[in-house]
């Protein structure tokens, strides 16, 4: 994993999933302990200015940056890399040869195929020796295991130097399988554990979102290390809902 200001224990990356561009929400991860925070570009709301801006404002934070780019596409994982991002997780990788082509866009030739466009991944100054190597080792690049294709070819797609890590989509996943979703069934968490031991096999990171204490207790006991734990708009229904239900409660 990149290194991160506050990590758990076992080298596992606490991260804060964030569906709306809010700095505040940035600010109380940071105070709650989160180490990093990841932009939902896919299913979020986010614009470009919207991504460059929080990723300067964790980074000031101390937190590390990464987004779930909104499309397995070139310009997608180019703009938050340009803008700093931390690390990519991509979705709706289709198998190993559409891995190889994703991935590439996220590292730098000659291990990939990224694009130069200097701005802050150069420091707004010009390039330096090594600084493709040196871009290439601190952004992170995890393709998402989300379909019947990516499942089968786990193993090949770990494989490739242009991949760091995988991140599961255990309710993509389950409707490609014909679960009609993720209920947690012993089919749902086998295809997690395949995931898992095929990174840990490697000796690459995995990640997933998680959203109760049996999920993480699970996921860790399989070598969890991008925790994804709750998310901004989850947080907010929760913790609103407690208030409410408290106050009602004292007041009857």
């Amino acid at each position: 994993m990149a290194k991160g200001k506050t990590k758990a224990a076992g080298g596992r990356l606490d991260a804060f999933w964030l569906i709306n561009p809010s700095i505040t929400a940035c600010e109380v991860a940071k105070g709650c302990g989160y180490g990093a925070l990841v932009m939902d570009m896919e299913h979020g709301v986010w614009t470009q200015i919207e991504a460059d801006k929080v990723i300067v404002v964790g980074r000031a934070l101390g937190l590390q940056v990464w987004a779930r780019v909104m499309a397995p596409t070139r310009i997608a994982i180019q703009h938050v890399l340009d803008s700093g991002a931390d690390g990519v997780i991509i979705p709706h990788i289709d198998g190993l040869a559409h891995a190889r082509e994703v991935c590439g866009y996220a590292k730098y030739p000659p291990t990939g195929t990224r694009s130069v466009g200097g701005g802050r991944s150069w420091n707004w100054g010009g390039p330096w020796p090594g600084w493709a190597k040196d871009e290439n080792r601190r952004v992170r690049c995890f393709p998402m295991v989300e379909t019947v294709e990516a499942l089968e070819e786990v193993d090949a797609i770990l494989a490739l130097d242009t991949v760091d890590g995988l991140f599961v989509g255990p309710f993509d996943l389950g409707m490609a399988r014909g679960r009609g979703g993720f209920s947690g069934s012993k089919a749902d968490l086998d295809d997690i554990i395949t995931v898992a031991k095929s990174a840990n096999k490697r000796g690459k990171p995995w990640g997933m979102n998680l959203y109760s204490d049996e999920q993480f207790r699970f996921a860790a006991k399989w070598g969890l290390r991008l925790a994804c734990i709750g998310d901004d708009v989850t947080a907010m229904q929760m913790g609103a809902g407690q208030l409410l239900a408290g106050m009602r409660k004292a007041g009857d």
